[in-house]
């Protein structure tokens, strides 16, 4: 009998090789044109806020968004597993709609600007100093927030989604994707805010207020300076409330969203691919400056975003506050000199350094700088930098590379497994898993290998916090083509840029891991909503269905079930359908099933008087009739290669690019010699960009342990 995958839209046996070892990319994530598929999810996200509001207009109600009730279900929306720490005083007090905040709301006041943005009660500089960098590019925040009906009090915005599955993916208005796409995200206009009802307040404060509740609503509970969490500093602008509230929806609830990289806040919210570069690393500065920085000034046609941080919990410089994220608003030449101007989320709080607002170095010679900077003078966070101190002050840059720009058409292919590593403590080093990467002509290639966005669900993802970095080889080569930018330590992803001649390639991936000092190893000890504990897991679930060889049978309970693949039918239709479906298996699955007996991953046998079978073997199912092993060898071989799948289940093809992959024998003894745990897994995925005139990659992903190689035989094949 088979179960109906209601996510990757095929039908799935109920059982599964175990022992499946290479995996090869889903047709239908190859080759997506990454400029069209961003204008279909615009299209997309545009009619579901069209719709919606047809349907509240035809209720005469305003919208609410049941999947992200501030008001009726706060807890949910504002707490994780463990609850968020706000400052005793200004925890949410109540909530409003823009209309109630602002006698007259506006979402966008003379567009996005950076100057627009002020950090409220949520520690989220990271995400709030990447919508900062974006305002850099005109219209870059506007594309973004692409429909919205303000009187009917609904918003839509699109995220990209590379790494994660959307929280609400199988809901009503935000049907989502696990697989390297944009998903929109659909919520009302509800705002929580840090000012109490009249009711609530001492009497002395009522007294205040001459016991006038009229008075004290429009004078108290109305404005910007009302809102909770971020805020625009134009008063009645609510763009910057609304976006943050929408990204905090993505990722569960507002408590997911304290602390993080900006840079991945500029992924999510352009689908660009962002590196780290630390400054006292920079061979050449010049070269920097030019190669780099200037073109964060031809945004329109380079695509590049900066931002800059200096690490120091605590530590001050100029003030400046470490383990805190700035963004670069623009770089310019003037005067012989080179000049950034850059910002603090926080809209205060700048650098006292050479050039700050006031400083001495401004006189009657450097103020016609002002306007070519277009800085003013302003308690705004924002302030003006010599590159040389720049280059002093700040410890880290961050490099977001936009893929809709003008300066090339990409297209994309990716492929995610779930990785098995050893236990810890064992060796650091490569071999858990690889990825072949077949390039069909010359191209520029962007290379990004990722783990899961676990924001949401990080307390229950394992106990260890996972690095990682690769190496690329041509195949069949012994010294590596290419080598992985240096990561953060512990970050999302790690890329690398090449220019790639067609032909075939090997990526070798080396995990490293750190204790997680965030996990819940006992719910016993801590007061777990379970309401909540299953929608992160539900979250978790779907991520993790990503991968090409996850088992969906492990987690029936916690996948939740997309409207798409209800909507019109009736259980009775959908059990006709899978049958219908299975029927056609059949006879696919008994040749299948010939075929895994003669696959290509047969190993190679140093048996004296053998022959290794390889694809040229196997001829429309056929089996090879000379050189017939002996017993002994056949049980070697039998030792050695990917079992035969289990009926019901059609084996992998063979790879696609270049010859066959040849695993090692196990060492006796070896299989099945440790325990596989959450803690020993890891999910990635691999997405290569090329340019479209060369075409799309090809992608396979090979795990050692699901081919039960010993670490000993690899090491005695590299001796």
């Amino acid at each position: 009998m088979f179960l109906f995958n209601l996510f990757k839209g095929k039908s799935v046996p109920q059982g599964r090789s175990p022992h499946q070892a290479t995996f090869f990319q889903p047709a239908d994530t190859s080759g997506l044109a990454v400029t069209s598929e961003l204008d279909k999810a615009l299209e997309e996200c545009k009619a579901t806020v069209e719709r919606i509001a047809r349907e509240c207009r035809e209720k005469n109600s305003k919208f609410r968004d049941i999947e992200f009730d501030l008001e009726n279900d706060t807890n949910a929306c504002l707490d994780g597993l463990v609850p968020l720490h706000i400052p005793e005083g200004f925890y949410p007090s109540d909530v409003l709609r823009v209309s109630e905040i602002f006698d007259e709301p506006k979402f966008f006041v003379d567009g996005a600007d950076s100057n627009d943005i002020v950090q409220g009660q949520l520690g989220d500089c990271w995400f709030l100093s990447a919508l900062s960098t974006m305002t850099t590019s005109k219209g870059l925040v506007e594309k973004f927030c692409v429909a919205r009906d303000e009187n009917i009090g609904i918003y839509g915005f699109i995220f990209f989604k590379g790494t994660s599955f959307s929280r609400h993916a199988a809901t009503r208005h935000n049907i989502g994707t696990a697989d390297d796409h944009w998903v929109h995200v659909i919520i009302d206009d509800l705002l929580y805010i840090n000012i109490p009802k009249f009711e609530e307040l001492h009497p002395a404060f009522k007294n205040f207020y001459h016991n006038d509740k009229e008075l004290y609503n429009k004078s108290a509970r109305k404005g910007n300076h009302s809102l909770c969490f971020a805020k625009s500093s134009t008063e009645g602008e609510s763009w910057v409330p609304l976006i943050e509230k929408a990204y905090a929806k993505l990722h569960g609830d507002y408590a997911s969203l304290e602390g993080g990289n900006s840079s991945e806040a500029i992924e999510d919210l352009t689908g660009g691919i962002s590196s780290f570069i630390q400054t006292k690393d920079i061979l050449d500065t010049d070269k920097f400056w030019t190669d780099e920085l200037m073109k964060a000034t031809r945004l329109a046609t380079e695509g590049r975003l900066f931002g800059c941080s200096f690490r120091g919990q605590g530590l001050v410089k100029f003030g400046l506050f470490g383990n805190h994220s700035y963004s670069v608003l623009r770089t310019r030449e003037a005067k012989g000199k080179r000049w950034l101007v850059i910002r603090n989320p926080w809209g205060n709080s700048e650098w006292t350094g050479p050039w700050a607002d006031g400083s001495k170095e401004w006189n009657a010679e450097s103020f016609d700088l002002l306007p070519m900077l277009e800085h003013g003078f302003g308690n705004d966070g924002q302030f003006v930098m010599e590159y040389s101190d720049f280059l002093e002050c700040w410890d880290e840059v961050e490099r977001t590379l936009l893929l809709d720009s003008d300066c090339f058409n990409w297209i994309k292919s990716s492929h995610w497994l779930r990785v098995i590593s050893r236990p810890v403590p064992s060796a650091w080093t490569y071999g858990d898993v690889c990825f072949t990467v077949s390039i069909p002509k010359r191209s520029a290639t962007i290379i990004v290998l990722s783990q899961l966005d676990s924001r949401y669900f990080k307390h229950i993802s394992g106990s260890f916090e996972w690095t990682f970095d690769f190496l690329l080889f041509k195949r069949g080569q012994t010294e590596p083509h290419a080598v992985s930018s240096h990561p953060r330590f512990y970050s999302r992803s790690v890329n690398l840029e090449r220019v790639l001649d067609a032909g075939d390639y090997v990526v070798h991936v080396r995990l490293d891991r750190r204790p997680d000092p965030t996990y819940i190893d006992n719910y016993d000890d801590i007061d777990v909503n379970q309401r909540k504990l299953s929608r992160v897991r539900t979250a978790k679930a779907q991520s993790q269905s990503i991968a090409a060889n996850f088992k969906q049978e492990t987690q029936a309970l916690n996948l939740g079930v997309p409207i798409e693949a209800l909507a019109g039918l009736s259980f009775a239709d959908m059990q006709a359908k899978a049958k219908e479906q299975s029927g056609g298996q059949e006879k696919e699955t008994e040749n299948a099933a010939l075929h895994a007996t003669t696959t290509t991953q047969i190993a190679t046998i140093s048996t004296d008087g053998t022959k290794t079978l390889t694809e040229n073997d196997v001829v429309s199912g056929e089996k090879p009739t000379a050189d017939i092993p002996s017993e002994a060898t056949k049980d070697a071989v039998r030792d050695s290669v990917t079992p035969v799948a289990d009926a019901g289940v059609k084996p992998a093809e063979p790879d696609s690019g270049g010859p066959p992959f040849v695993p090692f024998p196990s060492a006796e003894g070896t299989q099945g010699q440790w325990e596989v745990s959450e803690d020993d897994t890891i999910f990635l995925g691999l997405r290569v960009y090329t340019d479209k005139a060369a075409g799309a990659a090809t992608i396979g992903g090979q795990l050692r342990h699901e081919m039960e190689t010993g670490a000993a035989n690899l090491v005695s094949k590299a001796e």
